[in-house]
């Protein structure tokens, strides 16, 4: 494992890639994210000589699988349910043996499951902050006041800042209880980790500079994450032996999660004592003008282009 050296390119003839699927869009929540990513890594692809063509959704994918028009898949859609984040694509692919971009199916679908995944970091030895399994229908009240204030409350499998509701006094478990009703499924009660918010970009076996994330207002909601022009990123997020430290702690972590290809790990530090604690993997990170492996990776010396071009030439 590397912290921050790049193996020369293995593929430098774009017709090795055969024909690309830019899997965007889809029909999970995070469908709006996905195609601006895919728009992004299009054009990318499509600017260094590559045969890359759009197709939006696993039911057009399999449509055009079933008729042998692709020979690799750039997934980039986000989510589940519709969304490639879970472990029902990779099977899929795996089938028609066609390769993919990223984790395959045991890492896809285990942390697509935030419980989970934190039930196997645990398992390893690696930190996460306190946190709570809430069934359907579970008494958000009392586990609040179990857990102790403050808490995020959020859907186990959802991701980007969905759904979430964010609980520092008994007042705002109301809003939390509404949030869980909407989503109907298991939720996450997880204590709030007061300090310094920030990721770390996995590409191979090199974890990329940390990013520090300093939001304008009180959290780094959806807001902050996609519209927002107000969002510091500093990069790296960290300096000399924490930055080594955290860097160390996200490849481990990917790695327990079953983790590859590229993704990355959110990682807060905690303001009193500085003690590292995982928040959660993503498996198919943005890649918007405001996602963070690209900035990441520029740090590098790695434009977006190359990075796109790395990322697909894990499938070969």
């Amino acid at each position: 494992m590397s912290r921050g050296a790049f193996p020369p390119l293995r593929v430098t003839d774009p017709a090795a890639f055969g024909r690309v699927a830019v899997l965007m869009g889809g029909s999970s929540s995070e469908r709006e994210v996905s195609l601006d990513s895919g728009r992004n890594v299009l054009e990318a692809l499509q600017s260094r000589g590559v045969d890359a063509h759009a197709v939006d959704g696993i039911p057009a994918l399999v449509d055009a699988l079933v008729h042998g028009r692709f020979d690799r898949v750039f997934n980039i859609l986000h989510g589940n349910k519709g969304g490639g984040e879970d472990g029902v694509l990779q099977g899929l692919l795996q089938g028609f043996e066609v390769p993919c971009t990223g984790s395959g199916v045991l890492g896809s679908a285990l942390t697509m499951d935030k419980i989970r995944t934190k039930q196997v970091w645990i398992a390893a030895g690696l930190p996460t902050p306190k946190f709570l399994r809430l069934a359907p229908g579970a008494d958000l009240r009392a586990a609040a006041l179990e857990l102790g204030l403050p808490v995020f409350v959020k859907p186990s499998s959802e991701g980007s800042s969905v759904g979430v509701a964010r609980v520092v006094a008994e007042a705002d478990i109301d809003a939390a209880i509404e949030v869980a009703r909407a989503y109907g499924g298991e939720m996450l009660m997880e204590q709030m980790v007061v300090g310094d918010e920030l990721t770390v970009g996995i590409l191979g076996d090199v974890a990329l500079p940390s990013i520090r994330i300093v939001p304008k207002g009180e959290w780094y909601d959806y807001n902050a994450k996609y519209l927002a022009e107000d969002t510091q990123y500093l990069c790296p997020g960290l300096e000399g032996a924490d930055e080594d430290a955290i860097r160390k702690l996200a490849l481990n972590a990917f790695v327990a999660a079953g983790c590859g290809g590229w993704g990355r790990i959110d990682v807060m530090r905690e303001r009193a004592g500085g003690r590292l604690l995982l928040l959660e993997a993503n498996t198919a990170p943005g890649m918007t003008s405001h996602s963070l492996v690209p900035k990441a990776a520029r740090q590098l010396g790695v434009s977006f282009e190359e990075l796109c071009w790395r990322i697909l030439e894990q499938t070969v």
